[in-house]
């Protein structure tokens, strides 16, 4: 496995632990289709979040901005596909990014809500 994957997944791990902390329940990881892949699938009572997740040893500049409108279509075709697989028509989807950055003892998350929409 390298580095930067095995960093990937503790990140994801990350995330994944913070939103159970803030009420959601994780639906899938990893989701792939042939069109693109989401990172995590989460939900609350309403709100179905496809969550992007970014981590970084460093930050250049914003890493939210490492999600382009390419990446960001990936993202949408991917949640589209799952919708549909699991005839689900009942909950407002929203498309976010969570920025992990390493430190000491753990993961700093940085998560932004509605970071893209469907356009």
């Amino acid at each position: 496995m390298r580095p930067t994957s095995s960093l990937g997944r503790k990140g994801e791990e990350a995330v994944a632990t913070w939103l159970k902390q803030h009420g959601y329940t994780i639906l899938e990881c990893n989701y792939r289709t042939r069109c693109g892949e989401v990172d995590i699938i989460a939900s609350n009572h309403e709100i179905m979040a496809f969550v992007e997740v970014k981590t970084r040893t460093t930050e250049y500049f914003p890493t939210h901005l490492v999600v382009n409108k390419r990446k960001q279509n990936k993202v949408i075709k991917a949640a589209l596909h799952y919708m549909v697989k699991h005839r689900i028509s009942d909950k407002v989807i929203r498309f976010d990014i969570a920025s992990v950055t390493p430190v000491e003892g753990g993961f700093a998350v940085d998560y932004i809500p509605n970071a893209f929409t469907k356009s």
